[in-house]
This record gives structure tokens, C-alpha cells and sequence, in this order.
């Protein structure tokens, strides 16, 4: 299925279009927007002057809500296959990808998807609607387990604490609501100070990620975007957390030749071929303006880069410094 559309009314606000369009202008040619959402990045891309954009979304209530505009083109899929996606688009290669990483604003604010604890709702977390949910994974998994996410992906230092005592809690009732889990997990933490966020902030990370392998695809998504890239296109990609720029940023590290030296007294092994230049030397963060008046941007780290004159990099050739379990998950 393939629609045109944009969002008509845009609650998400596209987090440093400003900063990405300075630093790649002229915008021209065939773009892919990997986190469609509301249509913020994708729409701007237009404005901007792209001829095209293939906007990608892996949730159907974006599908439900998209409406029909000009030049812009949504498909439902992952941003992980946005290669294949763009060649089943006729597009063979394109002149630059953005990837918005991470829930939206929109799934956050709607208590029934079971994202936030803001607000009592299911306990989901799926994007896609499919797949085993929040609920499934508390409910379910093994204490070790589920510390061991909340540790890798939520980099929670009370996991086993915490994971200990969702067990001896679901032993009484299943978790079926939001709120239910928050409760059991903050009383396992000190009280937050003011303007901290909640205790169960990062173990509600932990999960989203988990149940939406959030962290592989954004590793697939990263290749996929070094392989349809045309020379001299456009990566840029927009983090929220650590875990996320971790990867980002050792990525276009290794991709753009610079990777560690290793050992002075071992011989200098010879990689593959930079793949990319980086335009972002550090990560560009928002300014108080943006954060004022978008305060989703205070966390959120942008990163570009240009992709070079050269044959894609081999599968595993970058060392991205991968949470323990996502590396075993994907093999590396």
C-alpha cells in the first residue's frame, strides 16, 4: 500500500529543522524521511526544495491520519528497510535521509498506546500495533531478563532491584496498566528532585526499546541509508537519549575513517574505505529558543554527514559500541 499524505494538524514539532537545513542547503533531488510522524521533517524537506520525499512510518494510526500532499509520498515499513523501500519507489539512489529517532510526541501523548505513565493507559508500547507488548514482557520474562533490559537499554543502575520486585508483584496480578508499573517501580527508587523526571522514566525507556527493537533498527536503518545514498547525499539523524547518539556517533566515526589507531606496536590494520564525511564534527544541540518553545528538543542531538565516492562498508565493519544484548541479538 502507498499513499500521499501529510498530517493535518502537526502536534510534533519537527526537533532542529532548523539546524539541519542551514547546514545542507541546497536541498534538491529525492529524499527519505524515516520517521514520517507527523510529516514535520518531511514537509519542510519540501519547502526547502526537495523534488520528492518518500516519507516511511511503521505505525498505522500515522497511516490512518495522513492526508494527501504534494510531492510527498508515505509507505508503511521500517526505516531499517528504507533502501528497499526507496528502490520499490523507483528511486535507486537518493540525495538525503533524516531519521527523527524514538517515540513521537503523538504516541506519547496518547494515553491508550501505554508509552507514557503521565497519564493510566494499557501497557503497550507497540508501535506496529503487533508483537509482544510491554505487558507481554513484565508479565513474562524471566527476573534476570528483565533486569538485564532495563540495565542495557535503559542504563538503570536499580535494574535487578527493580526487576525483583516486578516478579513478586505479578505473582499477586498480572501488570495490565501504566500506572500499575510505575507504581511498583518507584517505590524501588529515591524520589526524584525537582525538575528531575519521574523515577520509572528510564525503565519505561528500557522497555519501549525492547519491545519495539528501537536500537537494531536504528543499526539497520544507519547501513541501509550508506547503501541508497547517491554521492554527495545527505545523512542526518537526530538522537534523544544516549544509547541513540552512541551509535550515531560511532558510526559516522568508523564510516568517515576514524576509527581508533590501536595498538603503536601492532601493525595498522587497513579498514574499508571512508564512506562518509562528517559535516557535524560534535553533535548540534537546540537552542534556548527551540528549547522554549519545543521543549522535546532539550535532549535531542543532531548529527550529519556526507556520503562519499564509495562502495558501501562490509556488514559488522563498525564497531558501534552496542548494548551487550542488542549485539548478541544481531550476531556481532
Amino acid at each position: 500500500m502507498m499513499m500521499s499524505p501529510a498530517s493535518a494538524a502537526a502536534p510534533h514539532v519537527p526537533v532542529l529543522i532548523g539546524a539541519i537545513l542551514a547546514r545542507i542547503a541546497p536541498v534538491g533531488g529525492i529524499w527519505i524521511d524515516g520517521t514520517y510522524g507527523a510529516g514535520g521533517y518531511s514537509r519542510a524537506l519540501r519547502a526547502a526544495g526537495a523534488d520528492h520525499v518518500i516519507g516511511i512510518d511503521r505505525d498505522p494510526e500515522v497511516l490512518a491520519a495522513a492526508e494527501p500532499a504534494e510531492g510527498i509520498t508515505l509507505v508503511p515499513g521500517r526505516f531499517g528497510d528504507l533502501d528497499r523501500i526507496a528502490i520499490n519507489a523507483g528511486a535507486n539512489e537518493v540525495s538525503g535521509v533524516v531519521l527523527d529517532i524514538g517515540v513521537s510526541s503523538m504516541q506519547i501523548d496518547a494515553p491508550e498506546r501505554g508509552f507514557s505513565f503521565q497519564k493510566d493507559g494499557p501497557l503497550d508500547m507497540r508501535m506496529e500495533r503487533a508483537g509482544p507488548s510491554a505487558a507481554d514482557l513484565v508479565n513474562q520474562l524471566p527476573e534476570a531478563e528483565i533486569a538485564d533490559i532495563l540495565f542495557q537499554y535503559g542504563e538503570e543502575r536499580a535494574s535487578r532491584r527493580i526487576a525483583r520486585a516486578i516478579v513478586a508483584a505479578r505473582r499477586e496480578a498480572s501488570f495490565e496498566t501504566t500506572l500499575a508499573l510505575a507504581e511498583v517501580i518507584e517505590r524501588q527508587l529515591p524520589r526524584p528532585k525537582p525538575g528531575q523526571p519521574r523515577a520509572a522514566t528510564r525503565s519505561f525507556q528500557a522497555l519501549r526499546i525492547a519491545v519495539n527493537d528501537e536500537l537494531g533498527e536504528l543499526v539497520r536503518g544507519l547501513a541501509a541509508a550508506e547503501r541508497i545514498l547517491a554521492p554527495g547525499g545527505i545523512l542526518a539523524v537526530v538522537t534523544f537519549h544516549s544509547l541513540e547518539d552512541r551509535i550515531v556517533k560511532r558510526f559516522l566515526r568508523t564510516r568517515s575513517g576514524g576509527a581508533p589507531a590501536g595498538s603503536r606496536h601492532a601493525p595498522v590494520a587497513e579498514g574499508p574505505a571512508p564512506t562518509f564525511d562528517l559535516v557535524t564534527r560534535k553533535a548540534v544541540e537546540a537552542d534556548a529558543a527551540e528549547v522554549a518553545a519545543n521543549p522535546r528538543a532539550r535532549s535531542a542531538k543532531l548529527r550529519i554527514a556526507r556520503r562519499l565516492d564509495t562502495p558501501p562498508a562490509p556488514p559488522g565493519a563498525a564497531d558501534l559500541g552496542l548494548p551487550a544484548r542488542l549485539a548478541r541479538e544481531m550476531g556481532r
